[in-house]
């Protein structure tokens, strides 16, 4: 759980950052505009969500995580109900896919 907190403390560290985007219009236009170094789809987002980000960044080979719930992450950006953020900075990126390595997850297999 500790490390469930440390995710979306680093999200929210990203976004001041400036370096998140967020929402299905967003985070597509980062992935396919080659910004996003990641991206995390909530547990609850609908099965036509996950797979279409699932073929979007299998595609344009970034990695996609499935995280927490749609309110935790629009919380940690300081929004509404996110059904994805992309992460816009490898560094970060690279902290978070740790972390929620360590959390017990993995990358989105489909």
């Amino acid at each position: 759980m500790e490390n469930h907190k440390k995710i979306l403390n680093l999200l929210g560290l990203a976004t001041k950052a400036g370096k998140t985007a967020s929402g299905g219009f967003m985070t597509e236009k980062s992935v396919k505009g080659g910004k996003a170094f990641l991206v995390l789809v909530p547990e609850d987002a609908s099965n036509n969500t996950k797979k279409m980000f699932f073929n979007m960044c299998t595609y344009y080979k970034v990695p996609i995580y499935l995280f927490g719930r749609k309110e935790e992450l629009g919380h940690a950006i300081g929004k509404e109900a996110r059904t994805s953020v992309a992460v816009l900075d490898a560094g970060f990126a690279k902290a978070l896919a740790k972390q929620i390595e360590l959390n017990g997850g993995s990358e989105y297999e489909g």
